[in-house]
């Protein structure tokens, strides 16, 4: 995650379930409904219980049948084999034109029930009505639920417990052994074709982008771009940065981080402060895609850009095998094909 761009879409009221009485009809609704539910798939069943990465341990009298998850994190999940118990989604699902957003992974968006496409958007009543057991989500910063609104957190907390898992300031490949580490509580099979092909391929991909760092020592600068600022982004708090440079990518760290750490801001007119060979774009549909940048001048003067090393960067990356590997791999072959041009 580099900027601030994935919380500053439009805001939109919460449908909030209005009031004591309204939030103790739903709770008794849910309540009635978890009763009469069975389980799904192969999901496992008997006492379930996972101590996430607030190190609160959750307990269940079985394993959750229905549950709620910020997009990412389902689409994380999914690729681990957890499909039929996940009912409902929050965060970028939908794009315009209806078709995926790339967060959603290979969940199928039209059979999950979105309860917010964005942030701010979390439809309580629509929640209630799925009868959660369990919702589970990322944490980028200590105790803060990724996508969970602050002014109605209260409210949802009272519908179902809740799973977050660390996603930043850790490595891509310890947060992706967490989500394995869930999804086999929840009844995957890490043992399954699907499990073990994938991080077949996330092995293959990583040793291929070692290879390329060592074969081509070029900089590389993650960053972002919004009509106002330039953000470079930080290696050493991004999980998938923090892989990145293990595996010996010369990837830039800025000098005058904002607070967070996430990245330093700069205005367009010091967009040419780190002298980067390749440059790995934020590719979230709420950034400015190279396409959008080529009007400013500064944008178009980086010797990067002049060179067409631009790479797209998923700063919000698919916690998974699956979900890594074909970023890793194109990476490597930007890498690969880029020179030196500072």
């Amino acid at each position: 995650m580099s900027t601030p761009s994935s919380v500053t879409p439009s805001r939109r009221g919460i449908l909030a379930a209005g009031g004591a009485v309204g939030i103790g009809a739903l709770l008794a609704a849910c309540g009635t409904e978890k009763g009469s539910g069975g389980a799904k798939g192969g999901a496992k069943s008997g006492p379930w219980s996972f101590t996430d990465d607030r190190k609160v341990k959750v307990s269940l009298d079985s394993v959750p049948q229905h549950i709620v998850a910020f997009t990412g994190t389902a689409a994380a999940l999914h690729d681990f084999g957890i499909d039929d118990q996940i009912v409902g989604v929050f965060g970028p699902t939908k794009l315009r034109n209806g078709k995926a957003d790339p967060q959603a992974g290979d969940i199928d968006v039209d059979k999950v029930t979105i309860i917010g496409n964005a942030y701010n958007q979390f439809n309580i009543e629509k929640y209630a009505g799925l009868a959660p057991d369990l919702l589970i989500t990322n944490m980028y910063e200590p105790n803060a639920l990724w996508f969970v609104p602050d002014d109605s957190k209260e409210k949802i907390a009272k519908l179902a417990k809740s799973v977050a898992i660390t996603s930043s300031r850790v490595s891509l490949i310890k947060i992706i052994e967490r989500y394995a580490e869930l999804a086999e509580s929840l009844g995957a099979d890490l043992k399954a074709k699907k499990v073990t092909d994938a991080k077949a391929r996330f092995e293959k991909a990583s040793a291929a982008l070692r290879k390329a760092a060592k074969s081509h020592p070029v900089k590389v600068l993650a960053c972002s771009g919004s009509a106002g600022l330039f953000y470079a982004s930080n290696p050493g708090i991004n999980a998938d940065l923090m892989y990145y440079k293990s595996l010996g990518v010369d990837l830039i760290v800025p000098d005058h981080l904002d607070k967070g750490g996430y990245f330093e801001s700069l205005s367009w007119e010091n967009a040419d402060k780190y002298q980067a060979d390749v440059l790995l774009l934020d590719n979230r549909t709420a950034t400015l895609q190279p396409k959008d940048l080529a009007a400013k001048p500064s944008w178009a003067k980086l010797p990067a850009v002049k060179a067409g090393q631009i790479t797209p960067w998923s700063s919000e990356p698919r916690f998974s095998y699956a979900g890594a590997a074909p970023l890793i791999e194109a990476l490597a072959k930007a890498i690969e094909g880029a020179k030196k041009v500072n």
